[in-house]
Formats: structure tokens, sequence, C-alpha cells
């Protein structure tokens, strides 16, 4: 055995190891004295044996060949080291050399030159071996060089065949390949990388043998560990994962493809690596993201998708607050559900995605329904989606709930109109007493009147219009402070039976020739602004004597919550159709109906005490009868 040399073979292929082990040990020259799987067993093998020669595989699990190599060179200095690998020697042969490797064997090498391959570092220790030896195997001579016993037999062709299994495949392809391709080792170790690779990284080929692909990560490394951990303990066929790469001229975004190369067992030998830049790619899905997320969280819009057919295929947070279905409860539904029962009948929803077809996109504004039943105005946007082969995908649909926004157009153009309506009302009312005044003036001032009683009718006449033209400018002024909220409040003790006689008074003062009676069992005393409670009972009989008929009759009383006033005529009463507005600000019963002010402010007047005015229609024996209420003591805090 002494003229033998001993040698550790250490190959993560068993059937490797043995082919290789039986051939060095027929030549007669070598002793094989351990195996190994992986980098971490070549290490105990040399601290135990410290054999002359170890042949060490690159790409094995745990500890690859070129992470070993220095190592093992450690644990025993005097070992020779040879890298015996299926990669072609581009790189690595220099790379394995610089980390202490007496040679660089490619696989590829007829199994018959290896022994003397091997031989050629070790035979200055063994220069005692001699041909016909006890320690040489049969046919195994110096002179003759080396060779496979029976080397032209068919067992010799398969054994050959069996190393070829672990080439390096697709070679043409990996050198001109478009995007970066490198093979690695089982932990992760470049062994070869193509040109395209190294200008994506900014280095040259060569400089990435030997490299940790985990370096380019950008402390990324994990997730190349753990897809070779996928890959090597998990049996998978395919692994991938993306990773930043920060060069001096900017940073971008590679995806790394990992497929193993596996031997006839099933048994990975290697992994092949594509490596693309996806940058525009990650800019691009950061977009939609951003976009996915604008669409699902907004919450004032609808938008979702239907398909071709009408269904909806998608749903965000808005369309959930608005329409009140959840995800799941619609995707999948058509979207005539949304749509009123005679719409629905009329098949609108289906005509306004032909629209949509024909012309691109269609918008209106209608009513839908909501998932309780209720409906809302919506505001409609429904646009065709097509994709880049022109095929119609479906419909992108865009909803705006426009129910406040209608109510606000709607109160505008009531606005509108009942300013209209005063401003026609206003001049109504205006018109009649100049009138009066200007011709009562003429006649004064033309001395066509002699007649004294005629002359003092003609005074009273100015006075009477005078006071109706302020009486109106007087209403005009506090319904704009009611409309400003405004309307102030001195509170003050009065006498409800006064204050009944003094509006009493002021009517037959206006309307000296109508009768306006007044009655008020007990007097009561209250807290009120005088002032303000003339005024709303001035507007009542003003009301009752130029909208009824006389007599008027005013009545006060006592009631548990404060005082009622009763203000009834002889009239036929208010027009049903006007009651339900009676005291809304400008109603009236059309252009002779009064300005529609004055029993607003009654109302206003009556609510700022904390009391209220109401109308009750004639019927069994009652006349038609206006009741005042206010309490004892104003109700609200700003009094």
């Amino acid at each position: 055995m002494a003229e033998r040399a001993t040698v550790v073979l250490v190959d993560d292929s068993p059937e490797l190891r043995m082919l290789v082990g039986v051939r060095l040990q027929a030549s007669g020259l070598f002793d094989v004295v351990g195996e190994g799987g992986d980098g971490g067993e070549a290490l105990m093998l040399a601290h135990e044996h410290e054999p002359d020669l170890m042949l060490l595989d690159t790409s094995m699990p745990v500890l690859d060949g070129l992470e070993a190599l220095p190592l093992v060179l450690a644990v025993s200095p005097r070992t020779k080291v040879v890298v015996f690998t299926g990669f072609e020697g581009r790189g690595l042969a220099e790379r394995a050399r610089h980390l202490g490797a007496a040679d660089f064997i490619e696989k590829s090498i007829p199994i018959e030159q290896l022994p003397e391959r091997l031989w050629r570092h070790v035979a200055d220790t063994f220069e005692a071996v001699a041909g016909g030896g006890a320690g040489r195997a049969a046919g195994v001579g110096r002179a003759g060089g080396l060779r496979v016993a029976g080397g032209s037999d068919e067992r010799a062709l398969r054994d050959q065949a069996a190393l070829d299994e672990h080439l390096e495949r697709y070679r043409e392809v990996f050198h001109q390949a478009a995007i970066g391709m490198a093979t690695l080792t089982l932990n992760g170790t470049i062994v070869r990388a193509n040109d395209q690779l190294a200008a994506m990284v900014d280095r040259e080929p060569d400089d990435l043998v030997g490299l940790d692909y985990g370096v380019l990560t950008r402390q990324h490394g994990d997730h190349l560990d753990d897809a070779l951990l996928r890959i090597v303990e998990q049996g998978e066929d395919f692994a991938t994962f993306e990773h930043p790469l920060v060069l001096d001229d900017g940073a971008s975004t590679l995806r790394v493809s990992l497929t193993p190369i596996r031997d006839s067992g099933g048994a990975p030998l290697y992994v092949f690596a594509q490596v693309q830049d996806i940058t525009s790619e990650v800019a691009l899905r950061q977009s939609e993201e951003m976009f996915r997320l604008l669409v699902t969280t907004v919450a004032d819009y609808a938008i979702y998708m239907l398909d071709p057919g009408g269904c909806v295929a998608s749903w965000n947070a808005g369309a959930q607050r608005i329409k009140g279905y959840t995800e799941s409860e619609i995707v999948g539904q058509h979207y005539r559900l949304f749509y009123p029962e005679e719409d629905r009948l009329d098949s609108h929803p289906e005509r306004n995605l032909e629209l949509a077809l024909r012309d691109g996109s269609y918008a209106e504004e209608g009513w839908r329904v909501r998932r309780d039943g209720t409906r809302f105005w919506a505001s409609v946007v429904i646009t065709a989606v097509f994709d880049d082969d022109g095929r119609h995908r479906g419909f992108a649909k865009v909803t705006r709930d426009h129910t406040e926004k209608r109510g606000r157009e709607e109160q505008r153009r009531q606005a509108i109109e009942q300013q209209a309506n005063l401003l026609a009302v206003t001049a109504h009312e205006l018109r009649t007493p100049a009138a009066v005044v200007e011709g009562a003036a003429a006649l004064l001032l033309g001395d066509q009147v002699d007649d004294p009683a005629q002359r003092a009718q003609l005074v009273e006449a100015m006075a009477s219009s005078a006071q109706r033209i302020q009486r109106l400018a007087g209403d005009l002024r506090a319904a704009s402070d009611t409309h400003a909220d405004a309307l102030s409040l001195q509170p003050e003790r009065m006498s409800l039976r006064g204050a009944l006689l003094a509006a009493a008074d002021r009517a037959r003062a206006v309307h000296p020739h109508e009768g306006v009676t007044v009655e008020v069992a007990q007097d009561v005393e209250l807290v009120a602004d005088a002032a303000r409670v003339g005024q709303a009972l001035d507007n009542l009989l003003d009301n009752a004597v130029r909208h009824g008929r006389a007599p008027v009759h005013l009545t006060g009383e006592r009631i548990e919550s404060g005082v009622r006033v009763l203000v009834e005529d002889s009239g036929h009463g208010v027009d049903q159709r006007l009651q339900p507005r009676l005291f809304d600000r400008y109603a009236h019963a059309g252009p002779a109906g009064g300005a529609g002010i004055g029993l607003h402010l009654v109302r206003e007047i009556a609510r700022s005490h904390g009391g209220d005015v109401t109308y009750l229609p004639p019927g069994d024996g009652r006349r038609p009868t206006f009741v005042l209420e206010l309490p004892i003591q104003p109700l609200l805090p700003r009094l």
C-alpha cells in the first residue's frame, strides 16, 4: 500500500464517486481512503486522513467546492486538491487555482485519462512505483500510459456516458443569450456567467466567477437561499425571486429564475439561472398597484368593472358605500340590479351598454336603487374597455351619488322661483297703495275737491296706503332678519289684554269699516318682546281682514303651557292647496294672494319665543281660525 497515493473523493453524486473510485483503485496507483458528498464532509475527511490527493466537485449542498477549497488546505496543507467539475474552465479554472487548487479537470475528460492526470501531482512522492509490482492493477504499465482496462468494451462506453451526463449544457444558448445567464453551485456560487449578466451588474464575466450571487442582491440574499432550499431539499423544479441592484448610474430591479440540472437519479447537480431586468415592469406594477389602491379605497365614487355581458367583475369601497352591496354579494351579478323596476322593464341598462360600446362612452343622470331599496340620484359614466388587440374586454363604470347636489339645486331653483314670485307680488302689493297716494295727492294738489269730507277721505286713503307700504317694507326687513338668523328679541313684562286691544285699534285705524272685536276673559301677564308680538298680531289681523271677511274676532286665554290667541274671521278659509305651506316663506295663492311674508313672520316670531302658530280650517260650526300660542317665559337660551 505504500506504493499508492491516498485519495479522498468529494462529490454529491454517489454513482460518480463509485465510478471514479473503481477506476483509481484499478489503476494500481491510488488508494481511495474516504468519500464525501459536500464541502463540510471534505473538511472532516481532510482532517481525518490528510490525504495525498483530494478530488473536489464544485456544486454541492451545504458547502460547495470553491468555498471548501481554502478550508481544506488550511486543515491539510500537504493535500493536493484537484477541482473535478462538470463546468467548463472559462474563468472558473483561474478562480480555482487562485484559491489553491492544484489542477482543474472537467468531467468531460475520458475516464482512462483521469488516473494519469492525477498521478502527475503526486508522482514525485512515489518514485518507487515500478511496472509489474504487486500494487499495480492488471493492464497498467508506466511506459504505455494509463487507460481504462478493457477500454474498448461496452462497459467502458457506458461509464464514459455516465461521466458525460455531468457536462455543462446549453453552452451555445448560454453565451449567445440576450438575457443574463449564470451557472450556480447549489450554494449560490457563480461558476460561469455570460456577457449579458456581466453587463447588467457592470462587471467582467471572469470577475463574477467564484462570487456568491447573494452579494449582488443588496442584502436580499435570504431570497436566494430560500429559492435554492426549495430546489435542493424540497425538490422543486423552478424557483424565482427578485432583488434590487444599485450601481453608480442608478438602481434597477432584477428577476432571477432558477432551474436545477439533475443527474439520472434526479439529484440536483447545479443550478441554471436566468436574470432579467424588470425595472420598467416593477414601475408599471407599482403604478398599477397605486391605481388599484386608489380605486379600491376612494369612497366618494363607485368605480367598478363590468364584463362584456354587464355582470359586475370588480367592486370598490365607494361602490359599497353608495350602493350598499359588499363585494362578495354583488360580483357576478348583472348591473341591472342598480336600476329602478321601470328602467329594468324598459331594458334601459342594456341600452346604456350598447350606447357605450357604440360611442366609446355614455353618460347620464338618473335614479338608481340601493341594496335596501332606497333610491338615489346618480351621475353615471360608462366607458367601453378594449385590450391592446382591440378586443372588447368589458366596461368601466363610475357612479357618484348626487342626491344632495340635486336637492341643493332644487332648493336653489325654488329660491329663484320664490324670489321671482316675491318681486312680482311685491310689485303688485305696492302698485295699489302707490296709485292711491299718487291719485289722492293729484286731486288735492289740483284743488279739484272742494268738499271737506271728501278731502278728509282722500287724506285718510293716503295715510292708509302709506301704512300699507310701510307694513310691507317692515315685513320684508323682518323676513330678511329671519333668513339671516338675526331675529333678536327684547323680552319684557306685558299684558295679554293690552296687547290684543292695541292690535285691534291698529287694525281699525287701517280698516275703519271692518268690524274687529276683542275678548279676554282673564288678563294674563307674560314675558315677551312686545313689539314682535304686536307685529305677529298685526299680521294675523291684516290677513284676516284682507283675505277673509268681517267681522274678525280676537280672543285671548290662559292655557297650561302659557297663553293662546285665536284670530277668527267670517270668510271661506284658506285654499286647501295652500294650507300645507301656509307658513312657508313667500307662500301665496297667486298674484293677488299677498307677498307670502306675513304669516311666515308670525311663525318665526312665535317659535323664537318657544311657541308656534297653526291654522284650523272651517268645519263643524267653527270659523276659519289662526291659533297663536306663546309660553309665559321665552324658552330659547339666546333670549
